[in-house]
């Protein structure tokens, strides 16, 4: 078997969680391979919402093996809440849920030097979420990360002494006061927790897993513009969030890639700083904020809207390969006359272009946007395509026209019922 991705084409926040959820029982196994705690995917059914930020989204049906792989940093101390938060549904958590040994731990002074970094940028901060999880992946490119393996070998508090007092001296320069004691504790009580579960080398169950036919989706967090290469550097989370990443953070090859699922919103929005060129700054913005609910599942912040961006679509779809589309939140759309869409950008020298240039993140882009009719109707009980609004259908013909990709979901609200599938199979049947 191939090994399916499906991961976000913008900012993060696209909606990765209700996708998964609505996949899920096509595939035998779900796996994250990148992100951590900064993740937030939001999934609602039965009139309950759930954020989940470390557990690959899989964990909600019973017969899905869930991976938390290694390209994966985890934070023991979030991961033991979001746990204990599962307890009331009756999941079978111990029996669905793997670690790989190879992840990385976020220890409690990775969040400490998290907030020293961020308040040393001053105006030039990068909205860190502040879990910690730049400083745990620079550990890991340092080599001198502490991983899941290490908890049950008898050298790990050693070891964590000796990146603690790395962590320290570095705390020292900035100028940091903090207070560790609880927060070791806390710690500490997370790691006996975490031993409870199967900690296993993630590679080979991957793998055999497609060798034994079994169906695998791997799980993208965060959005392709973040990813630290191909993204709006520095304003980027710390991991490859494209497909890329799905091979080195599961270890499988790239030959065995079947199916990549892109998630897009019907509009763009972004948490934190960092280039946006189709950013509102008007009562549009205001009002898709509103109607979205545009705040960030993991911190609470608001999030910036704006319109769609066609060349940094095209842009993630390419670095992603990209085999099929899907279109969340076409709802919030629902209260506008004229919708935007932004075709290209003019540079600062005057030239038109339809490409991310290296200069976004240092130039004023100003956004070329083409109008379109809005359909100016609610979308409530419509479950086929061909019940859609003329003006709706049109902007999705319009975008596959543009993006060369079949649009083949359409989501026009969160709960896992407001899902409109058109075209061909989404995934292996």
């Amino acid at each position: 078997m191939k090994l399916d991705i499906l991961l976000g084409l913008q900012w993060g926040d696209e909606g990765k969680g209700k996708v998964v959820d609505y996949l899920a029982p096509k595939y035998d196994v779900v796996a994250r391979f990148q992100g951590g705690p900064n993740a937030g995917h939001t999934l609602e059914f039965d009139g309950i919402k759930h954020v989940l930020h470390q557990i690959p989204s899989g964990i909600f049906r019973k017969d899905i093996k869930n991976i938390i792989g290694n390209g994966v940093v985890l934070d023991p101390v979030i991961f033991k809440k979001e746990i204990e938060a599962l307890a009331k549904y009756n999941l079978d958590v111990f029996a669905n849920l793997f670690i790989s040994k190879k992840a990385q731990l976020i220890i409690p002074t990775h969040r400490l030097l998290d907030a020293a970094y961020e308040v040393a940028k001053g105006k030039k901060k990068i909205g860190s979420t502040l879990k910690g999880i730049g400083p745990a992946y620079q550990d890991k490119i340092a080599r001198q990360g502490l991983r899941v393996g290490d908890i049950v070998l008898p050298s790990f508090k050693k070891k964590y002494q000796k990146l603690v007092e790395s962590h320290e001296r570095i705390l020292g320069f900035y100028k940091s006061e903090y207070e560790l004691k609880q927060l070791e504790t806390d710690f500490f009580e997370s790691i006996k927790f975490l031993k409870k579960f199967e900690l296993i080398e993630s590679e080979y169950a991957v793998n055999d897993e497609l060798s034994n036919g079994s169906k695998v989706l791997a799980e993208g967090a965060q959005g392709s513009l973040l990813d630290v290469d191909f993204g709006s550097y520095p304003y980027v989370t710390s991991s490859n969030t494209t497909a890329s990443g799905a091979c080195s953070g599961l270890g499988v090859a790239p030959n065995k890639i079947g199916e990549v699922f892109g998630i897009f919103k019907a509009y763009c929005t972004r948490v934190g700083g960092g280039p946006f060129p189709t950013e509102l700054f008007d009562e549009d913005g205001k009002l898709m904020q509103k109607e979205g609910n545009e705040f960030g599942a993991t911190t609470g912040r608001p999030r910036r809207c704006g319109w769609l961006d066609l060349p940094a679509l095209k842009y993630a779809i390419m670095i992603n390969g990209v085999t099929q589309l899907f279109m969340m939140k076409a709802d919030v759309l629902n209260v506008f006359k004229k919708i935007k869409v932004c075709t290209g950008y003019k540079m600062e020298d005057g030239r038109i272009i339809d490409i991310m240039p290296y200069e976004i993140v240092e130039e004023k882009i100003e956004p070329i946007l083409i109008e379109m009719e809005g359909w100016s109707t609610s979308l409530e009980g419509v479950d086929e395509f061909e019940k859609f609004p003329e003006q709706l259908r049109n902007y999705v013909y319009y975008l596959e026209q543009e993006l060369n990709v079949p649009i083949n979901m359409v989501s026009i609200g969160p709960d896992r019922t407001q899902t409109v599938i058109r075209g061909q199979v989404l995934a292996h049947q």
